[in-house]
């Protein structure tokens, strides 16, 4: 049995290796290359890179593709570019603009994973006849009793798994992620001894097509005129003042609301697209232990039932998790109850469920709600 869990020689198993031209999936491609398998490098090109070139931070787009080229030459495995602009903007911006106009906070890596990269490289993966795709993602596979399971990563600080809720059980069965299981720290050591110039590249940034970090002017050129002033009102009903888009406002934001002379701090309580309506609030408003989502991919070894299991979950991908209940819902999807209230959770956002290491699965955030008030 080959290190990859095939039983074969690493020389007949051919693996192709998503190269978006920074360190991680360079070391990835390197450490499989030299233990002899049949890699196949291949980096997709998800969007204009022409503006893209000179920028720090991007990936799959410009100098990042030239860096995975070169990684691929000097290593002497075959390399490939993928023009994935089309999907990459039906699958992922396109839903980017649409969820920020519906107030909701999008997390396009998720749908990126989701989409791009875990469905339709996955098949051209398999179309090239490899026997797995393997990413840089710092996350883990783990083989249980029922199969491979998703597990966080060995350095807490890297952990990726938020992002990869979605992943099934069909995508981990041909999945692998090598460097779960080492820090960072080891990787760009790992790149320095192979040699590679990648080794003291920047992290990419988290949303590659956002320039400058302004989610707004994205969302205005993938859809012109579609954006419209409104009212800032407090939940008690006052209006406070004047905004020119909900999409520059999320939920549990405090810094710029642009609203001044009040005593208390003000939070952006909820958004109201249908009237243009930014509703903010004290702190204790933000509070919330109901959260419902849609589209679950639950990867636990027993269905969700009405009666509901024991949790922590995540709400953000910078947050702790927290203890909670999930359960299947009668009208679809799934309801999370909170033993303890969180604050500023986001429609759109994801739910991530753990036990322990393992990710159990996830879904989509689409209401939010309080006991008290749901009562």
């Amino acid at each position: 049995m080959n290190s990859l869990g095939f039983d074969k020689k690493p020389a007949d198993t051919r693996v192709v290796v998503a190269m978006s031209g920074g360190v991680d999936s360079s070391v990835t491609a390197g450490l499989l290359h030299a233990e002899g398998y049949d890699v196949v490098g291949v980096t997709l090109q998800l969007y204009d890179h022409g503006a893209a070139i000179e920028r720090k931070g991007a990936c799959c787009a410009g100098q990042d593709i030239y860096d995975a080229r070169q990684v691929a030459e000097r290593l002497d495995f075959p390399h490939y570019v993928l023009d994935y602009e089309s999907k990459f903007r039906q699958s992922v911006m396109d839903d980017f603009a649409d969820s920020y106009l519906r107030g909701e906070t999008p997390i396009p890596c998720v749908r990126c994973n989701q989409t791009v990269k875990f469905r339709d490289l996955l098949a051209t993966a398999r179309d090239l006849g490899a026997e797995a795709l393997a990413t840089g993602h710092y996350v883990q596979r783990v083989m249980g009793e029922r199969g491979a399971e998703l597990h966080r990563a060995v350095d807490p600080s890297r952990d990726q798994s938020y992002f990869l809720f979605a992943t099934t059980d069909e995508q981990l069965d041909f999945l692998r992620f090598p460097l779960g299981g080492m820090p960072k720290t080891e990787t760009r050591v790992l790149a320095e001894k192979m040699g590679l110039e990648v080794a003291d590249k920047p992290d990419s940034q988290d949303i590659c097509f956002v320039p400058n970090g302004s989610y707004a002017s994205v969302v205005e050129k993938l859809r012109p005129g579609a954006i419209e002033a409104g009212d800032i009102v407090h939940v008690d009903g006052r209006v406070l003042g004047r905004h020119d888009g909900i999409i520059k406002y999320t939920i549990g934001q405090r810094r710029g609301i642009g609203i001044g002379g009040t005593t208390e701090p003000l939070f952006v309580v909820r958004l109201e697209p249908e009237s243009h309506r930014v509703v903010v609030g004290p702190r204790e408003a933000l509070a919330r232990d109901i959260v419902r989502i849609g589209q679950v991919n639950w990867l636990g070894d027993q269905p969700l039932t009405p009666e509901g299991i024991d949790v922590q979950v995540k709400l953000r991908s910078v947050s702790d998790v927290a203890a909670a209940r999930i359960r299947s819902s009668a009208k679809g999807g799934a309801e999370v109850v909170l033993l303890e209230p969180q604050f500023g959770i986001s429609p759109g956002q994801a739910a991530v469920f753990y036990d322990g290491a393992r990710v159990l699965g996830g879904g989509w955030i689409a209401e939010t709600d309080l006991k008290l008030a749901a009562a």
